[in-house]
């Protein structure tokens, strides 16, 4: 039997409804201006508005394991952005401008003056590139293994070719193999988790809005939308970057970077994570997530990025 097998026969099984069946939770659509925009939304709608941005071809079930601990403080809205999940598909490419629209209608459209934002990796990108253009409207930041401030073609390649090859034939092994991609340890890839992308990937417009929702990985469209160094300068927003000593897309270093950049940041490392953090290391994220959200940590009472120890 071999290791991966056995930590799988191991490890309690678990599903999306196993994180969300103790959770007061409503799942809907938003008609965020031209953009109906699917949810999933825990919290008294009384409480400040804390808004969850998934990943590229991901979907609002990333943050299953997160919406339990933050609907006792906010108001959490995890949304489909544009082209993604169960939201409006266009039939153009998709660039970090539509994404920032589709949020500006979703605060709209929920009647808040302005949000906590959370993004991992795409979700990132957008978070950082609305904290420097809208800043009246953004409260605290997190930028979760965030998406934006690199172009390492390799890493670009195999995104693409992961995506495409699920999108064109969603079976399970290309949707169980795209979605390894985000763990560090493969076994919390559980059959739920799979089911519920592939349910995704099987749309009939899935395989032209995987198309559209690529063009970030082309490298001319990449250049114009990137995330530069005065952009995070600009960002006012206190803000906690999330990196992880196992991330696909980049290591620890460039989180440790954005983090230096902004003048309000400062980084925190999960260990033995991936790109995934918040799924795959719930506890520990939610505890450093609201310590942050809620004002127990800032830039100012947190080590410098300079001194600051990456773990090993």
């Amino acid at each position: 039997m071999s290791s991966q097998t056995s930590a799988q026969t191991s490890r309690p099984y678990t599903s999306v409804w196993n994180d969300l069946n103790q959770v007061e939770f409503s799942q809907g659509f938003l008609q965020a201006g031209p953009y109906r925009t699917r949810y999933l939304h825990a919290g008294d709608q009384s409480k400040p508005v804390l808004l969850f941005l998934h990943g590229i071809t991901g979907h609002a079930e990333a943050y299953v394991r997160n919406l339990a601990a933050h609907a006792e403080h906010f108001s959490v809205w995890a949304i489909d952005f544009v082209g993604h999940g169960y939201s409006t598909k266009p039939d153009h490419p998709l660039e970090i401008p539509h994404y920032v629209d589709q949020v500006t209608h979703v605060l709209d459209a929920l009647g808040a003056d302005m949000a906590h934002f959370s993004g991992e990796s795409l979700g990132g990108w957008v978070t950082a590139r609305y904290a420097a253009d809208h800043p009246d409207r953004v409260d605290r930041i997190v930028l979760n293994t965030m998406g934006g401030t690199m172009a390492n073609p390799n890493v670009m390649e195999r995104l693409y070719t992961l995506s495409m090859e699920a999108a064109k034939d969603p079976s399970w092994e290309r949707v169980k193999a795209r979605l390894e991609w985000l763990m560090a340890d493969p076994t919390m890839v559980t059959d739920d988790l799979i089911r519920t992308r592939e349910a995704i990937f099987e749309q009939p417009d899935w395989l032209k809005a995987c198309e559209m929702n690529m063009a970030l990985q082309d490298p001319e469209t990449r250049k114009r939308n990137m995330i530069s160094d005065d952009d995070l300068a600009a960002i006012q927003a206190e803000a906690m970057v999330v990196w992880t000593t196992k991330d696909p897309s980049g290591p620890v270093d460039e989180g440790r970077r954005i983090a230096s950049l902004i003048p309000n940041g400062y980084l925190e490392v999960i260990e033995e994570a991936g790109h995934w953090p918040q799924y795959e290391k719930p506890d520990v994220f939610n505890r450093i997530h609201l310590d942050h959200l809620l004002g127990r940590v800032s830039a100012a009472g947190h080590p410098s990025n300079e001194s600051e120890e990456v773990p090993s």
